[in-house]
């Protein structure tokens, strides 16, 4: 389940990518991306099953709209996939800043609302439907995390032929959508 949230591309994944591909702090961006998901996964699984328990109108409430926002989500990929015409253009810059590449990593990731709504409202939300699993299922997520990061960032030099052109996001973009709105059909047809 994490990994299928983590898949769509947004502005860390780029920035994750794009850093891989520059082959500029990857293993810094991707540890930053991986601890900060697994503190934000532990932070909803821990706390909004109490949450739900003390509110029992929260978890169908949160359900609908994640499922909201994924069915909008992966409309937004749909239209990426047939209206815009981009490719991942890598810069070929001097090596960057090591403290402002982590800046900006962190504020890509804490400042993006969607990484709350991904992280502590939807996996905490889905951890409620397994009671007494939550350590296995926050591990699971987080490590599914890690894995992500690290695969992407440095797997990106694999990709850079693949990702100029911009058929190859039409196709991502594509898969996103389909991803997020199966995402969004398990979470309401489970209620």
């Amino acid at each position: 389940m994490g990994l299928s949230l983590i898949v769509a591309i947004g502005a860390q994944n780029a920035f994750v990518l794009r850093q891989g591909l520059r082959n500029e702090h990857v293993f810094a961006v991707c540890l930053a991306c991986g601890l900060s998901d697994a503190v934000l996964i532990t932070l909803g699984v821990t706390s909004f099953r109490q949450i739900s328990a003390l509110l029992p109108w929260l978890d169908p409430a949160m359900r609908y709209g994640g499922a909201a926002f994924l069915i909008w989500y992966g409309a937004k990929s749909l239209y990426s996939a047939f209206r815009l015409s981009g490719a991942l253009a890598v810069q070929e810059a001097g090596l960057s800043n090591f403290r402002a590449t982590l800046a900006t990593c962190l504020a890509l990731t804490w400042l993006n609302p969607h990484v709350y709504l991904d992280t502590v409202v939807l996996l905490g939300t889905i951890s409620t439907r397994f009671p007494g699993y939550e350590v296995s299922f926050a591990a699971g997520a987080a490590t599914g995390s890690f894995l992500f990061f690290f695969s992407l960032g440095y797997g990106a030099t694999w990709l850079r032929p693949i990702f100029s052109k911009p058929a190859s996001w039409r196709i991502l973009e594509t898969l996103i959508t389909f991803t997020m709105w199966m995402i969004a059909f398990n979470l309401l047809r489970e209620m």
